[in-house]
């Protein structure tokens, strides 16, 4: 709660825009920040329904999506105009391009393993839903799940830039970087956008490895008890993954150079991530 508190009051706090900005991209950055990540919410299954436009696209749409937050946040820092904002978006760029790759192996591997099951569009997180991957693989491929699992988890405190991962901001070497020279709204709108993108990626991990009801395994049939249920059991869900993956990384670990955090994603996850995709391609051909 003490999140959404602090947003209200800063929404409420005048909106400065810096001597030397580009004003309409200042300005805007923000709001497309927020307004694309709204965007993603309603293509990823949450509370155990499915996806609002579920239908309408799949999960490399989702992938693309997920990229344009970011851009936002790294033209919105350039547009600033201040040397921390411009360090911070540099940092920022370079995270980004490092851990897209593991994602996108994720998500590949695990359409992989589905499309021999179904004529059905295997990257659509509605068909990941009707044939999840543990159901799916033998020994090697649990695995690789496994490890495809660890991969996705990792890559987490990279896409909401948290602790050790949150080099563009760093508020103890560059004043914020990114965020130093924004307020009021526009700063408001950078909080809620981050913290709604937080809900986006973890409720894919969900859908992409967890996609199970509860009503069905303890005999609810009736709608609504059902939609209770499974809602709040989604909750769990999240609450686990988010816990492992942001706030205990967060809480045990230091904030990372930025060389260090390339390499780990742009190269060890990314050869992790391929390790995954093997095993699962070889349980798939035994």
């Amino acid at each position: 709660i003490q999140p959404f508190r602090d947003v209200r009051k800063i929404l409420i706090k005048e909106t400065i825009v810096p001597d030397g900005a580009v004003s309409w991209l200042f300005n805007a950055a923000p709001i497309i920040c927020l307004v694309v990540t709204i965007v993603l919410v309603l293509y990823i299954p949450v509370f155990g329904q499915r996806a609002l436009l579920d239908g309408f696209g799949d999960s490399i749409l989702i992938l693309y999506l997920l990229i344009v937050p970011s851009l936002a946040f790294v033209a919105g820092g350039f547009a600033s105009s201040s040397p921390y904002a411009t360090v911070g978006a540099q940092r920022e760029m370079v995270i980004m391009m490092s851990y897209e790759f593991s994602l996108a192996l994720v998500i590949v591997a695990i359409a992989w393993r589905i499309l021999p099951l179904t004529d059905a569009d295997p990257f659509m997180l509605s068909t990941v839903a009707a044939y999840p991957i543990w159901n799916l693989v033998g020994p090697l491929g649990i695995v690789g799940a496994v490890i495809l699992l660890f991969a996705l988890l990792t890559v987490t405190p990279g896409e909401v830039s948290k602790v050790p991962f949150d080099i563009a901001e760093a508020e103890t070497e560059i004043a914020g970087g990114i965020l130093v020279e924004y307020s009021g709204r526009n700063l408001a709108l950078f909080y809620l956008s981050d913290m709604l993108k937080a809900f986006v990626i973890v409720s894919l991990i969900v859908a992409l490895f967890f996609p199970y009801n509860l009503s069905p395994v303890i005999g609810i049939s009736a709608s609504i008890p059902a939609a209770i249920v499974d809602g709040l059991f989604f909750l769990v869900k999240v609450f686990v993954i988010m816990f492992v993956s942001v706030m205990l990384i967060r809480t045990a670990m230091a904030r990372f150079k930025i060389s260090q955090a390339s390499y780990i994603y742009l190269i060890a996850m990314t050869l992790i991530s391929l390790v995954g995709l093997i095993l699962i391609g070889v349980d798939l051909m035994l």
